[in-house]
């Protein structure tokens, strides 16, 4: 039993970390409408937190070295939290910071836990583990898509993104009690310089497995914060749902989120492996997004839920399998910087995504046209995965 907590604190942190992310996203329609601005620049928004998360990621693997764990994840939920606070205020410069610290605090948290899970977690078990540690993300979105709408209707959108704010700072404090037996293995005279930022690249591009694992995520992650970022305003403008009812559609699609992540992880350790598992989710995502292309106001509910779910489990599932095979891949002792080098990947693929899916569906006038977009990079990301086993067999 004492194998799993670091799994289940992991769990919490990385669900809060992703709650906090998408607060703004989820009330996007509210928000703008009270800073009389497009709800098509949440895409900026995204963009602008996945910009100081590929900073903070890199420095993931000497931190992590230097402070433990825990200790970086609690930095990271309390930066989370003044982010939020920062958001709060109706100023835009205050906004563009407050998403700055929202990033830099998104993004060590993986790297952290990557490094503690690889040292506790059995080879065999490694993409299962990975991969319900990383239901986290979905698990943080859909409590976003849930919660926050409607608490935003009820008081207002500012109230929404204190509480978020409370709730981490809450977790922060509870991590404190396990820190002293988890963090036994920190160095604390590693060095944090600014050469930290490309030791984790250059371990990345020294490894082929490793680089072709971080060029497949930086595909993935267009295509999952372009769904999980426009989903809302998706449903809203193009679909008219209501905002509530919207946001409970995004918590659906991450619950289909975390069931995939678990079960992919399962199929991985079990039968696929990771690198047919990630191929046949490419193949899912590309349906997933062209089905979503061709929804239309007169598509009954039913339909939807059924496609979102679909979508979800693969666009949003597919991160602990990745993890995991990055951690089997990377030298010994070394999985938070190989972590941390592949996620730098990763966040570029979301610092570009959500605003390409913001410029395509503003050219062509329907956020079906982003959609489209989508299903191109998800079909690259699988003819990438399919050469780099050529080789092998």
């Amino acid at each position: 039993m004492k194998n799993w907590w670091p799994l289940l604190l992991t769990l919490v942190i990385q669900a809060m970390v992703a709650m906090a992310l998408l607060t703004l996203p989820v009330m996007a329609p509210v928000v703008a409408e009270a800073m009389q601005v497009s709800p098509a620049l949440v895409g900026l928004y995204v963009s602008v937190t996945y910009a100081g998360a590929m900073v903070s990621t890199l420095m993931g693997g000497a931190t992590v070295a230097r402070m433990g764990a825990i200790r970086v994840s609690q930095w990271g939920l309390l930066l989370c939290a003044a982010g939020l606070l920062l958001c709060a205020v109706p100023w835009f410069p205050a906004m563009v910071l407050g998403a700055v610290l929202i990033g830099l605090g998104y993004g060590p948290i993986t790297p952290a836990s990557s490094h503690l899970l690889a040292r506790t977690t059995p080879q065999s078990q490694m993409s299962l583990v990975f991969s319900i540690k990383q239901t986290g993300v979905p698990l943080g979105s859909m409590l976003a898509g849930a919660m926050v709408p409607p608490l935003a209707l009820l008081t207002n959108w500012q109230i929404s993104l204190l509480a978020v704010a409370g709730a981490c700072l809450l977790c922060a404090g509870v991590s404190q009690g396990l820190r002293a037996e988890l963090d036994t293995d920190r160095q604390p005279a590693t060095p944090i310089r600014w050469g930290s930022l490309v030791q984790p690249i250059r371990l990345v591009l020294a490894h082929r497995s490793l680089l072709t694992m971080a060029s497949c995520s930086f595909m993935f992650s267009m295509v999952q914060l372009s769904l999980t970022t426009y989903l809302v305003t998706f449903l809203h403008e193009d679909l008219s749902y209501g905002l509530v009812a919207a946001g409970l559609a995004l918590s659906v699609t991450q619950m289909g989120g975390i069931g995939g992540r678990i079960a992919w992880g399962y199929v991985a350790d079990r039968w696929l492996g990771a690198r047919r598992m990630l191929l046949l989710l490419a193949s899912l995502m590309a349906l997933g997004a062209l089905a979503s292309a061709f929804l239309t106001t007169n598509t009954p509910q039913s339909v939807v839920v059924v496609i979102l779910v679909a979508f979800g489990a693969s666009a949003i599932g597919w991160n602990g399998v990745y993890l995991a095979e990055v951690a089997r891949r990377a030298p010994p002792g070394m999985a938070s910087m190989a972590t941390g080098g592949t996620l730098a990947f990763t966040f570029l693929g979301v610092v570009v995504g959500p605003p390409m899916f913001g410029v395509l569906s503003s050219l062509f006038g329907t956020y079906r046209a982003g959609f489209a977009g989508l299903m191109v990079m998800a079909s690259v990301s699988g003819t990438v995965l399919f050469w780099s086993q050529r080789p092998a067999r």
